[in-house]
């Protein structure tokens, strides 16, 4: 396998840190167009190597061209969010950056899957889709695996648990439209519902959707990186071992859930092939409606860039 990380900033860099550090590929590019950036942290991250005993090579460099032959391209360039900022604030600047990304992955590792990290994440899913012409199952959005592990934590801070044992899903957009299900949370299989009262529930399901934001409050000039890399590195880990997981993530819908022509978080089968299918749960009717709430407003958005 080789993996490419387009963007050297901290998502990119910690991403690249874990799939190395993991030996989930034989070589990691780390490709970003701000000349000097990828080279200095690339090296960085490679003189690392016999410390944290991997033999991963790993690249850092500006030219497009290294893109070739990649299995694997992950799409994390474009401009943070900043306070105040919503993740729709970063549409047009981040479609422009996406799309020509898309298209040199097109042109360079036209047989590779594309893992979208930029946001607004279910729209620029959609614009690498369309700039790459790929296959569905080979575009993919990170946001699912992210917002569900910010819910399992809080839940487990909650009851003063492991957080292996929380269970969840939580599906719809990347943004303040997500719909986490606490009738599918569990907690070592016990129902969530059983241990935690509803506005308590209610409380952490808020948080959740605000959790991007409430780390931008913190960091004033800067956007969440480390839990954001990690789910990356899971979603990768699925593919390069061919390990089938059950994954939320953004994924292109042809009917599925009532929803069509449309990337939106939802449970995914992810395996060597990418999107190997898309797992239809049933939904109670305030359930469905939330995500359809949520995947037009992730259409409002795609409209805009009249892709």
């Amino acid at each position: 396998m080789k993996i490419a990380v387009v963007g050297a900033g901290n998502v990119g860099a910690t991403a690249a840190q874990h799939i190395a550090q993991n030996e989930l590929s034989r070589e990691v590019v780390l490709l970003d167009v701000a000349d000097g950036i990828p080279q200095g942290k690339g090296l960085d991250l490679a003189e690392s190597s016999p410390v944290d005993r991997f033999d991963t090579r790993i690249v850092g460099t500006s030219d497009s061209t290294a893109l070739t032959g990649a299995d694997i391209v992950i799409i994390t360039a474009g401009i943070a969010r900043k306070p105040g900022m919503s993740r729709d604030d970063l549409l047009a600047t981040n479609a422009d950056i996406v799309g020509s990304v898309s298209e040199d992955v097109a042109r360079y590792a036209p047989e590779s899957i594309l893992i979208v990290v930029t946001n607004p994440l279910d729209v620029m899913a959609c614009v690498a889709f369309k700039r790459s012409g790929f296959p569905p199952e080979r575009v993919v959005g990170m946001a699912g695996i992210l917002d569900t592990a910010r819910y399992r934590y809080f839940l487990a801070t909650e009851l003063d648990v492991s957080v292996e044992d929380i269970t969840a899903f939580v599906l719809g957009g990347h943004g303040d439209a997500m719909v986490p299900l606490p009738r599918y949370t569990t907690v070592a299989g016990i129902p969530v519902t059983e241990l935690l009262d509803s506005p308590t529930i209610d409380r952490i399901v808020q948080r959740t959707r605000d959790g991007g934001a409430e780390i931008v409050g913190h960091l004033k000039t800067g956007s969440a990186y480390y839990a954001p890399a990690a789910a990356i590195a899971e979603m990768v880990k699925s593919i390069v071992r061919d390990k089938k997981r059950i994954l939320p993530c953004a994924a292109w819908l042809t009917g599925q859930y009532g929803i069509h022509d449309l990337f939106v978080g939802v449970p995914v089968k992810l395996s060597a092939g990418g999107v190997e299918s898309i797992i239809e749960i049933g939904l109670l009717p305030d359930e469905s409606a939330a995500l359809h709430a949520s995947a037009e407003g992730i259409r409002e958005s795609v409209s805009l860039l009249q892709l």
